[in-house]
């Protein structure tokens, strides 16, 4: 997989093997591309050592890249434009802050070491204000980081070095899972004063309303949903997060839970109404 930083040519030679390509001639801002097979030649992009395809545009929501590396940014604006998306770009947390609230996106691409503001406080602050879908870059490898994302609300994150076409795969999954659920059915589960409305996605226990993120609202449905049934967290991932093991942690999962019950229970520790089932994953109690 191609992973960003690597050399034009490999990256080229990668990029189209499905097309056999015979010769690549680089130039400033352009690459002419001969097709072995077709007797023709495609102009391809070139961002910095970087050469990207070019594609037919079918996105229409709006991107914001932050990051304070201008390669980075260059590449993955190149292939989120080159995938159809509607992108911009800033270089620090305090203009990413600015640029949200002048013209909120669709989704933020977020690096984590940052000047001035860090990702975390970016992010932190989105979450007091909103449900903007976050997937976070970082070069940091320990779990406790990644962990610390996802209970800061993080939708999704992605390791430096990274391959820029993974990148756009996951900004489609998360725009796929955060997008509006199709009309249904007014529902309202209740259950011991716990009441669970779908319609208005409100939720509260013994008449208290009880603030939740769009994500630990649909996990909780999705759990109240089939009482006493044993989800794994890989099947949670794909129920609730459309997502699975290969693009995403399974920790998200137990974060969530863990947030919930922070929520839920008066002693989280000892739950109520999600416990788990050692070695297997979590059911709701009614």
């Amino acid at each position: 997989m191609t992973t960003l930083g690597m050399p034009m040519a490999t990256l080229c030679s990668v990029a189209i093997t499905h097309r056999r390509p015979r010769s690549i001639s680089p130039s400033s801002g352009t690459a002419s591309v001969n097709i072995h097979g077709t007797g023709t030649e495609t102009t391809v992009l070139t961002v910095g050592s970087h050469m990207i395809l070019p594609m037919t545009a079918t996105e229409t929501e709006q991107i914001l890249v932050v990051d304070d590396e201008p390669m980075v940014r260059e590449v993955v604006v190149a292939y989120l434009e080159r995938e159809g998306f509607r992108v911009d770009e800033v270089s620090t947390g305090s203009a990413a802050l600015k640029h949200i609230e002048e013209s909120p996106p669709d989704l933020v691409v977020l690096d984590v070491m940052l000047p001035e503001v860090d990702g975390f406080s970016v992010l932190t602050e989105l979450r007091r204000s909103g449900d903007i879908p976050v997937i976070l870059l970082t070069a940091r490898t320990e779990e406790t980081d990644r962990i610390l994302g996802l209970e800061l609300g993080a939708d999704d994150y992605v390791v430096k070095p990274f391959s820029p076409r993974e990148l756009v795969a996951r900004v489609r999954s998360v725009l796929r899972r955060t997008a509006p659920a199709a009309a249904k059915p007014p529902r309202v589960l209740e259950f011991d004063g716990l009441v669970i409305d779908e319609q208005a996605r409100e939720i509260s226990l013994a008449d208290a309303a009880i603030e939740m993120t769009p994500k630990e609202f649909d996990l909780l449905a999705f759990l109240a949903r089939s009482p006493r049934q044993v989800f794994s967290r890989s099947q949670l991932l794909e129920q609730v997060w459309d997502s699975s093991a290969d693009w995403q942690d399974p920790s998200t999962v137990t974060v969530h839970v863990r947030r919930l019950r922070r929520k839920l229970e008066i002693d989280p520790e000892n739950p109520r109404w999600i416990t788990t089932v050692w070695g297997v994953g979590y059911r709701f109690e009614p």
